[in-house]
C-alpha cells in the first residue's frame, strides 16, 4: 500500500495552511487504498539551508537534515498544500525541498493551494521544482480562494465542490505512487549493487 505524506506547507504564524492540510487529511483517512500521513514544516525547525555539500550527495552533516530525510525518505508520495505569497510557494517549503535530493526522486506530487487567487501560481512554481528533482506531478489539483473559502480570509470554511477536487488529488496519486513503485525498486537495487 503506498504512503502519502501531506506536507503542510507554511510556517508563519496564524497561518491557514495547517486548517487546510487538516481538511485534506480528513478526507485522506477515509480512504482504504493508501496510507496517509500529515507532515507539520514547522515540527522540523528546519534553518535557511546550512549544507555544506549539495543535496544530490546525500552526505547530509546535520541531525535536523537527517530527520528531514529520514521522514520524506518514508513516503511514496507527497500531497503539499501550499500558500501562495508573490506569486510563489512559501520560503520554508522550497526550502524544505532544497535540503534533499534522492529522497524525492522517482515519487510522485500532488498539490493543493491556497491564496487570493487559490494558490495556482505556486502550484505551478512547484511543479518546475519537483521536474527537477524527478518527481512527477500530477494534473489534479485542489485550490482554495481566500475570498470564498475562508471566513474573514481566516476561518477556512470550504465549498462543497472541493470534495470532488480533493477526491481526484487523491486517486491521482495514490495511481502514481504505485506505477512509480518499480522505478522505485529499480533505482534502489542499482544503488545497492
Amino acid at each position: 500500500m503506498a504512503r502519502i505524506g501531506i506536507i503542510i506547507g507554511s510556517t508563519r504564524p496564524g497561518r491557514n495552511g495547517e486548517a487546510v492540510a487538516q481538511w485534506v487529511f480528513e478526507r485522506a483517512q477515509q480512504r482504504t487504498s493508501a496510507e496517509y500521513e500529515l507532515i507539520d514544516l514547522a515540527d522540523f525547525a528546519l534553518p535557511h539551508l546550512d549544507e555544506a555539500l549539495p543535496a544530490a550527495m546525500g552526505q547530509y552533516a546535520h541531525d535536523h537534515t537527517k530527520n528531514w530525510a529520514q521522514t520524506i525518505a518514508r513516503f511514496d508520495g507527497y500531497i503539499l498544500v501550499t500558500p501562495e505569497y508573490n506569486h510563489s510557494t512559501s520560503g520554508a517549503l522550497k526550502n524544505a525541498i532544497d535540503f534533499l535530493g534522492n529522497e524525492w526522486h522517482n515519487k510522485v506530487a500532488g498539490f493543493v493551494g491556497y491564496g487570493v487567487y487559490g494558490g495556482v501560481r505556486a502550484i505551478e512554481h512547484l511543479r518546475l521544482v519537483f521536474s527537477q528533482l524527478q518527481v512527477a506531478t500530477v494534473s489534479a489539483a485542489a485550490t482554495f480562494n481566500l475570498m470564498t473559502d475562508f471566513e474573514n480570509m481566516s476561518t477556512f470554511r470550504p465549498a462543497a465542490y472541493h470534495e470532488a477536487s480533493v477526491a481526484a488529488l487523491f486517486d491521482q496519486v495514490e495511481s502514481w505512487s504505485e506505477a512509480l513503485s518499480d522505478v522505485r525498486d529499480s533505482g534502489e537495487e542499482q544503488a545497492a549493487a
